[in-house]
């Protein structure tokens, strides 16, 4: 059964599903702006764009802070009146 069991890191601020959108589209701009003749040679390309970015440690940046969510949201997050 331990065979199945994958473990992957969830980011403690900010979605995982964010930060795979924010990839995609990094991967999109600076590497899938060709066409390619194979998909030998796409994958090619990904895989050296992803140790590329895996050895230079890129982190994504939040800019959106909890307290401009609370703001942008304030309509999906009802204040408790105390």
């Amino acid at each position: 059964m331990t065979e199945k069991l994958e473990i992957h890191y969830t980011p403690k601020h900010g979605s995982w599903l964010n930060m795979a959108e924010i990839e995609l589209s990094i991967l999109a701009r600076q590497c899938l702006s060709d066409r390619f003749p194979s998909r030998e040679a796409l994958a090619a390309q990904v895989d050296a764009w992803q140790r590329e970015r895996n050895q230079a440690k890129v982190t994504i940046n939040w800019r959106f802070t909890t307290a401009d969510a609370r703001i942008k949201l304030k309509r999906l997050y009802p204040s408790i009146e105390q």
